[in-house]
């Protein structure tokens, strides 16, 4: 498979297309090898237009997400970002290519270990992993002027938007049943507000299902 055309294809009709325009972005869905953050059996989907699974139960998001995520974030090359749930940190990937700093999170310490491999073989010196619950974030190195979730959530955490800069701004698709859209957070003084940026429906991350209530 001819890996530098697919990425040249998955840039003009997944993700021009969808209105990225961000040049930073393009570079580098262009140049990033997304095959390498796919399992040997899955390299041939790498450049599909789906979600891709990378584990069980476990995707990255669609390359037209993630470009538009971003984008709606607007990172700057001084600021730092965290991805949440990251897997093998393709995410973290592109973004650190419009941040000065990220730091991928992702809760399973053999995809975060997966990642640090990829990440280090892509030669990607900005970007760190970590391993932690969902919900919880990374109060260690906190606040990020940028944070982003790698697929859906029926919840926000409380303590995501405690880890926002003054001025920081969180990406999260929010699932409501078939339902979804990227809400883009800021943070400005004490208070939270949020943007609709556009309709998205992937899977939802580990640990950011709604509680289910039973009805009597």
């Amino acid at each position: 498979m001819d890996f530098a055309r697919a990425r040249d294809m998955l840039v003009e009709s997944q993700v021009r297309t969808n209105d990225v325009t961000d040049g930073r972005v393009l570079h580098a869905m262009r140049t990033l090898a997304r095959e390498r953050f796919a399992p040997a059996h899955k390299k041939a989907l790498a450049y599909a237009d789906i979600e891709l699974e990378v584990a069980a139960g476990r995707n990255l998001l669609r390359a037209r997400d993630l470009s538009k995520l971003i984008q709606a974030l607007a990172p700057q090359a001084n600021e730092r970002a965290l991805e949440i749930a990251g897997a093998t940190g393709y995410g973290a990937a592109v973004l650190a290519a419009c941040c000065k700093e990220v730091i991928a999170l992702d809760p399973d310490p053999e995809l975060s270990f997966a990642a640090r491999a990829v990440l280090e073989s892509c030669g990607l010196t900005n970007v760190k992993t970590v391993s932690t619950a969902t919900v919880d974030g990374w109060k260690d190195e906190a606040p990020y002027d940028v944070m982003m979730l790698n697929g859906a959530a029926e919840i926000v955490p409380e303590a995501w938007f405690a880890q926002l800069a003054q001025g920081g701004r969180l990406g999260v698709i929010v699932r409501d049943g078939a339902a979804g859209s990227a809400r883009i957070y800021t943070r400005t003084g004490d208070t939270i507000a949020f943007r609709v940026a556009f309709d998205a429906f992937p899977s939802v991350a580990p640990g950011l299902t709604r509680p289910h209530r039973f009805a009597l």
